[in-house]
């Protein structure tokens, strides 16, 4: 079944969630294009900013949307996180890093569904087992936290081995890659990129501006700033920081007893950074984003951006 046919939208394409970038107009102006759309839960403070946020969105549209849920131990709001998604019945809850079992079994009991990221077929094969709803294909091309594997060989893989639809998340920024996704057998394609310079993005001009400075050449994958490969733009910030874990940032991130620890350490001040980057000026810019910022040349509306994307696709 296609991302269309399975949510009741135009078009087969979800608005990635994307961390400090993803916001209410963004949604709205997604849902109103024919697509989907999701926001990190993680994006809200508090618990009443994120009921705010979803409320809004229920309230102007009632298209299907989406929130990202990340469900390991290191993010203390987790469950209260859920319980809220839970209550206000969000359509549909993407999770990532870690077991979403809990989430699967309390949203279907609501008729929530549960999308999970997942970077290899071992994963996949897990989650499919507990129940997901389908799968996002996270491969090497996706901007910040990216795969290892290429996006037609994840699809492939995961067409070949899995029974449920399959989401490619990574590397799209035309209409043909779109296609291209579809004829591989993905089911839809999540995008992020190309959307960071949009009107509604609420960031800083310089990050936006970036995104046109910039090509696929200039980003680089970083251990620097969350223990994890994180895609950003290669600034001079970064090249000053640098990308690979020196010897003390290694020691910590192999450590059974100190690892979890020193990730969570680790994550708190490089996304510090990446805030400050992201919403202000600052002389040490640290800026997210994936290969497709080569097809990003000025800033446009949502709605723009969409009608190149959606442009000779099949509708249902």
């Amino acid at each position: 079944m296609t991302l269309d046919k399975l949510l009741g939208i135009d078009d087969p394409i979800i608005v990635a969630p994307m961390f400090l970038i993803s916001n209410v107009k963004m949604v709205k102006a997604a849902l109103a294009s024919g697509v989907t759309a999701a926001f990190p839960a993680l994006n809200y403070r508090t618990d009443d900013e994120l009921r705010s946020a979803i409320n809004e969105i229920k309230a102007a549209s009632n298209k299907p949307f989406g929130v990202n849920l990340i469900v390991n131990k290191s993010n203390p709001k987790y469950r209260k996180q859920l319980e809220t998604l839970l209550e206000l019945r969000v359509p549909f809850i993407i999770t990532s890093l870690g077991n979403p079992s809990e989430v699967i079994q309390k949203a279907h009991a609501l008729g929530i569904k549960v999308f999970c990221d997942v970077t290899d077929l071992n994963y996949a094969k897990k989650v499919e087992a507990l129940g997901a709803d389908a799968l996002v294909a996270v491969n090497s091309r996706a901007g910040g936290h990216a795969g290892s594997i290429p996006p037609k060989e994840l699809v492939t893989l995961l067409k070949e081995n899995c029974s449920i639809p399959i989401i490619s998340a990574g590397g799209v920024g035309t209409t043909d890659q779109v296609k291209e996704a579809l004829e591989w057998g993905a089911a839809g394609v999540q995008v992020g990129t190309i959307f960071i310079a949009s009107e509604e993005a609420e960031i800083s001009p310089e990050y936006k501006q970036a995104l046109i400075d910039y090509g696929e050449k200039d980003i680089v994958r970083t251990t620097k700033l969350s223990g994890s490969p994180l895609t950003v733009i290669n600034t001079p910030a970064v090249q000053e920081m640098g990308t690979k874990a020196n010897w003390l940032e290694w020691i910590l991130n192999n450590n059974r007893t100190l690892k979890k620890w020193a990730k969570m350490v680790l994550a708190y001040k490089g996304m510090n950074l990446i805030r400050k980057s992201a919403l202000g000026a600052t002389y040490k810019n640290i800026w997210c984003a994936g290969p497709a910022i080569e097809y990003v040349h000025r800033v446009r509306p949502m709605k723009e951006i969409i009608k190149d994307l959606t442009a000779g696709l099949a509708r249902n």
